[in-house]
């Protein structure tokens, strides 16, 4: 069961989010996008965007350092085990609380402004039931999984963190996650069910940075001529002579 759980199921998810996103493009072009609604209410996504994106970046950040970067790595520069935990609890809920927030500020104006719940597909409508799920249990592992590495009971970094890495080198070792506390198991679960969900939902957009912006050419602005070469411009009603 454990070779299931974090063998099978993560690659079936990883794969799906590979091949998914390939078929989108390539079949949905037209459907590549946010679904945009800021012409229906503004206010609330004025508030529940910015919240939601940047805490969702700090998330990511800190999945990155703590998931791919050793331990070792961290103590050879002088980060003390109990320094980085501190650093951990403090930007994880900062961040996650952004994240969340701006969630639930974007979830209740999706609910309430009539325009913009008739656009949310039921993908999107699973999409955030599983986005939340994750938030939720991540700021509870970033509680919990420092509070339990500090009193020596279970390192995340030595076991969870150490899986991630096995697994993205296709050498995954199960036993490391079966060792790990139910709420790290739910939380890589449930976070590689939001990768399977992905290519079908509105989160697509994502991979669309505006990069042409950065090489298209400028527009140049000209006055008109009042003369075009050796001919008096005719009015636009005048009879053209044959």
């Amino acid at each position: 069961m454990n070779e299931f759980l974090f063998i099978v199921v993560p690659y079936v998810c990883l794969t799906i989010f590979v091949v998914g996103h390939v078929w989108r493009y390539r079949y949905d072009k037209f459907g590549w996008t946010t679904r945009s609604s800021q012409l229906y209410e503004n206010r609330l996504l004025r508030i529940g965007s910015p919240l939601f994106h940047f805490g969702m970046l700090g998330v990511v950040g800190g999945h990155v350092i703590g998931l791919l970067v050793p331990q070792s790595w961290t103590e050879a520069v002088g980060i003390s085990d109990r320094g980085y935990h501190v650093v951990a609890v403090t930007g994880g809920l900062i961040a996650g609380v952004a994240a969340l927030a701006g969630m639930m500020i974007l979830i209740y104006r999706r609910r309430t402004v009539g325009p913009v719940f008739s656009v949310t597909t039921v993908m999107d409508k699973v999409m955030y039931a599983f986005l939340a799920v994750v938030i939720v249990l991540g700021m509870w592992n970033t509680i919990a999984g420092s509070i339990m590495t500090i009193g020596g009971e279970y390192n995340y970094r030595e076991g969870v963190s150490v899986w991630y890495r096995s697994f993205l080198a296709f050498q995954p070792d199960a036993s490391l996650m079966a060792r790990a506390p139910l709420g790290f198991q739910l939380h890589a679960l449930f976070a590689f069910g939001l990768f399977a969900l992905w290519p079908f939902t509105r989160l697509v957009h994502v991979f669309s940075a505006p990069i042409g912006y950065l090489t298209r050419p400028y527009i140049v602005y000209r006055s008109r001529d009042e003369q075009l070469g050796s001919h008096r411009p005719r009015r636009g009603w005048d009879r053209i002579s044959q």
